[in-house]
């Protein structure tokens, strides 16, 4: 039904718009039949506008791009036929079998419908891509009165826009066709522990897309919520009264542990050394500095006393306005120095019954993180070597199974990119399915 709907609209828009300069038609035709043509094409023309794609959409969000997509795509079409009826027209013209107003007639009439039909579109788009960014949106406008450089920009934003409903599309397909087998309903539910200088939010999840996807396939998801910056063991005692009240008020028995960054430290510690082993099911770490960061030593080694001074001061009185007790920063990043992660490996060893894994990741290139990672990554690289803007890669590995993810192409998968942060998606990683095919695995060993 669609691949037909859509045809048809590719031959009909053209021949509607076109219509009037056709001899045949205005030969064969009294003034009264073509003004029942007209309000024919007029309607056409209305509920193409309405509704451009009869295509199944899992959300009205989609629903609307992709008929932008479609507006966009047949605007380009009509305006290539047209310009082969316009050279006709005006040959037409020239040789007198035309009169004047109605080729101006017919040129407005052409104008106004493709017009329309790209702002429609491009509206459309506009108020509904995820994916196109705010950098995109501004060159579109910027760009969109340049020639040359307009068309390109169209070309880009229709291609973001396509990709992102083909696989949007895809996923909820997906979903809808494993949805009996909720392949992430784990055993013990997930609790996903964030990393330093955040917070779990309502309003701006710190692992993206990625719960309402684990959700969507059975899985029953926690949140850490311990404050944004502390030491390892100061927030693994947030953590362990966190797990303790998950497994006493759900008497789930036992969690699954989803740790990012110093996350992976602080739950590591909760597990060992604050009797939760008995709690936990399974440790999984993303990014995690095991082996600790030289550049952050080497950074609390050398900056000026009275700058670092003035970045924790200033940085725990923004966090105990949004909500933190007390915030300590400079007790985090101490936490996350080579030689402190040194001695916690020793003092910190796996306990037994648990199950522990780690997953990886780096970036291409600076340009593949947004700030800070992107001004972070070189200097990471100097002192640490490859790294995802923050870690390196060398630190990640943990547990009795890695998983490093290189996807191919020139970004990598930056410290942000592994959560979902940015809620980017790329050609060669889909962040969302990994997560769902990790805690499957779960699943799959009884956890």
């Amino acid at each position: 039904m669609y691949i037909l709907y859509r045809l048809l609209n590719f031959v009909l828009m053209p021949l509607a718009l076109n219509v009037t300069v056709i001899p045949a038609f205005r030969e064969s035709f009294s003034g009264g039949a073509r003004i029942a043509i007209y309000i024919i094409i007029g309607v056409y023309y209305l509920i193409f506008s309405i509704m451009p794609s009869v295509r199944k959409c899992p959300s009205l969000r989609l629903k609307i791009m992709d008929g932008g997509n479609e507006l966009l795509l047949n605007m380009v079409v009509t305006a290539i036929f047209s310009i082969g009826w316009v050279t006709s027209s005006i040959l037409l013209f020239s040789f007198g079998n035309m009169e004047l107003g109605y080729f101006i007639a017919h040129l407005v009439i052409l104008a106004a419908g493709l017009f329309v039909m790209f702002w429609n579109g491009i509206i459309r788009i506009y108020c509904t891509s995820a994916q196109l960014g705010i950098k995109l949106r501004v060159l579109g406008i910027i760009l969109g009165f340049v020639p040359i450089a307009n068309i390109v920009m169209l070309i880009i934003i229709f291609g973001k826009s396509r990709g992102e409903c083909r696989r949007e599309i895809n996923r909820a397909r997906r979903n809808e066709a494993r949805a009996e087998k909720q392949v992430c309903k784990t055993k013990y539910p997930i609790l996903l522990v964030h990393g330093v200088f955040f917070r779990d939010s309502k309003l701006l999840n710190y692992w993206g897309r990625i719960p309402e996807e684990l959700e969507r396939n059975g899985a029953k998801i926690y949140y850490g919520e311990q404050q944004s910056a502390a030491s390892v063991s100061d927030s693994a005692e947030e953590l362990a009264e966190r797990i303790k009240y998950i497994v006493k008020k759900t008497g789930c028995e036992k969690v699954n542990i989803i740790a990012h960054s110093k996350g992976g430290l602080d739950s590591r510690y909760a597990i060992s050394k604050l009797d939760c082993a008995q709690y936990v099911a399974s440790l999984t770490t993303i990014n995690t500095p095991h082996q600790g960061c030289i550049f952050a030593e080497y950074l609390l080694n050398n900056a000026p006393e009275a700058f670092v001074k003035t970045i924790e001061d200033t940085y725990n009185a923004a966090f105990r306005r949004l909500g933190d007790i007390n915030p300590d920063f400079l007790a985090a990043v101490r936490s996350l120095t080579s030689s402190a992660c040194q001695q916690f490996n020793k003092d910190v060893p796996n306990a037994e019954g648990v199950m522990y894994q780690s997953v990886g990741s780096r970036a291409a290139r600076a340009r593949s993180g947004k700030f800070p990672l992107n001004v972070s990554y070189p200097i990471v690289k100097k002192f640490d070597g490859p790294n995802d803007g923050l870690v390196a890669l060398s630190a990640q590995e943990w547990g009795e199974s890695f998983t490093q993810l290189i996807p191919k192409g020139r970004h990598g998968i930056t410290h942000a990119d592994v959560i979902d942060l940015n809620r980017v998606d790329f050609k060669d990683f889909d962040v969302r399915e990994f997560y769902v095919e990790m805690v499957s695995k779960l699943r799959e060993r009884g956890l």
